[in-house]
């Protein structure tokens, strides 16, 4: 949710996430071990980013079931999870690995945090005390270990839809994990 508008990160976040993406698979040095270990984290990710795509209705009512019940942006946090398994898989040694990762972590926070503390803003416009309570007992990131309770039980126990998967379009994700994979499987052949 944005401001109308929103903010120029929140209007390039996409594109430059691709052109990232770029650098990432011409800096990349994998092989099958990287790509293995890699792709396990990153399957996280994308497993994550599904779980949270059901449970969210868009500007309708306050997500705080699934995967919102411990982090109030489980979408940004599968998307840091498939960028971490990204960067993994991208890096055959421990330098580049390095590297990669001082680079996509400045990258992700560069442009995710501000994105997350503009949209926490609108939401506590949309919300009110609502989202003010949710945010006090919810981490913007990095997810709390038991679930949050709100005063609504109805609200913690919406079920996962997965016509919002598709509405969402959330299958992208999945597509460009494996185009991504496509690119440094070839990359890693090819370096034999």
């Amino acid at each position: 949710m944005a401001r109308r508008g929103g903010t120029w990160v929140q209007r390039w976040r996409v594109p430059l996430g691709f052109a990232c993406a770029a650098v990432f698979i011409v800096l990349a040095r994998p092989d099958r071990r990287s790509l293995a270990v890699g792709g396990a984290v990153a399957l996280v990710g994308l497993l994550i980013r599904a779980w949270a795509s059901g449970h969210i209705r868009k500007n309708a009512r306050l997500a705080v079931s699934g995967p919102y019940a411990h982090t109030r942006n489980p979408l940004y946090l599968g998307s840091f999870i498939l960028g971490l398994g990204f960067t993994v898989a991208a890096s055959s040694n421990w330098w580049l690995l390095l590297l990669l990762g001082g680079l996509f972590a400045a990258l992700f926070l560069g442009i995710y945090w501000p994105v997350m503390r503009v949209e926490a803003a609108t939401l506590a416009e949309m919300f009110g005390d609502e989202y003010k309570a949710y945010a006090e007992a919810v981490p913007l990131l990095f997810p709390r270990p038991t679930p949050y309770r709100p005063g609504d039980p109805a609200a913690a126990a919406v079920k996962f839809d997965s016509t919002l998967y598709m509405r969402y379009r959330e299958y992208r994700a999945a597509l460009g994990l494996l185009v991504a994979w496509g690119v440094l499987w070839l990359k890693a052949v090819l370096a034999l």
